[in-house]
């Protein structure tokens, strides 16, 4: 993992900083503003721009951050950190997550950019803030077509469960066990996603198009980046619970090795058989899971934006 007045900045322009800069030495406050805001994101960049430019940055950032994942899932565990592997083997399950970053990163993005223009263009929706939920939570509901297998497969390998040696020997334990193979923990997946998204995407767009107003011209690359982080530490730390259930679930067993029915069992199990008062294990794993997503953030949307703006695709 990933953005209000009707005219919002688009980060592409950032290769106008210098020029829109020198321009504001020149020109009143109303007319810079209104010349820099043009560049809206009412104006679509493209669907395989969007595609190539997310499929890049996901890969990027799942890669170079996949051990502090490995230490949050950890720590979700039911059999506890120590027992899911501690500090050792923190890049075990990187293939999984290498084969579903780009497909996945690149379809939410894909979807986002898309549809975002569309509904602010037609009017679908009176706020732009509305629009950039409704675009952010169709573009993770696709994705998750792709993330949820490999997030299945990345999660059963980074506890040491049994049976999880290598990618191929986890996707034959998966194909094997009872309750959704592949897509078990999709629903709850989708239930962390989309309020994420929901929370992070306008915080992203919102900041962006302030900052840019603020300072007479477009956000960089490196604030654009900023900004990602920023509505990322605060979704992370708020879906806290919700990413804990999909780990559980994931998992498919408590630490007795008993498997979960669902998430209703999940939650009675952790309220009536774990040793941690309830609030502090829904909560487990906020410390690196924001750290995680904050970072991510940075360099994520800071290479999303980069990508945006050199790659050479067209709308």
């Amino acid at each position: 993992m990933l953005p209000n007045n009707v005219s919002l900045l688009s980060a592409s322009g950032a290769a106008t900083t210098n020029r829109s800069s020198r321009s504001s030495r020149r020109c009143p406050a109303s007319v810079l503003n209104s010349n820099v805001l043009a560049t809206s994101d009412s104006q679509p960049i493209g669907f395989t721009k969007a595609l190539v430019a997310g499929g890049l940055s996901g890969t990027t950032v799942d890669i170079a951050l996949f051990p502090i994942d490995t230490l949050k899932t950890r720590l979700q565990s039911p059999r506890g950190f120590w027992a899911a592997g501690g500090f050792n083997g923190v890049f075990r399950g990187v293939g999984a997550t290498a084969l579903g970053s780009a497909p996945g990163a690149a379809l939410f993005f894909g979807t986002y950019e898309t549809l975002k223009p569309i509904l602010i263009q037609q009017k679908y929706t009176a706020n732009p803030m509305v629009s950039h939920m409704i675009s952010a939570a169709c573009g993770e509901t696709v994705s998750c077509l792709v993330r949820v297998p490999t997030e299945v497969l990345k999660t059963k390998m980074q506890i040491n469960q049994p049976g999880t040696e290598s990618l191929l020997s986890t996707l034959k334990l998966v194909l094997s066990q009872p309750g959704g193979g592949l897509y078990r923990g999709f629903g709850i997946t989708l239930m962390r996603e989309i309020p994420f998204a929901l929370i992070q995407f306008p915080i992203y767009e919102k900041t962006k198009h302030d900052w840019s107003r603020y300072q007479g011209f477009a956000v960089s690359p490196l604030q654009a980046a900023a900004c990602g982080s920023f509505g990322g530490a605060i979704a992370a730390a708020v879906t806290t619970p919700l990413d804990v259930l999909k780990t559980r679930i994931m998992i498919g067993q408590d630490a007795q090795g008993i498997r979960y029915l669902g998430l209703k069992d999940v939650l009675e199990k952790i309220w009536t058989t774990e040793s941690k008062p309830p609030f502090r294990v829904l909560f487990s794993g906020i410390q690196p899971r924001v750290m995680w997503i904050s970072i991510g953030g940075f360099v994520f949307f800071g290479a999303y934006e980069t990508y945006k703006t050199i790659l050479p695709f067209h709308p």
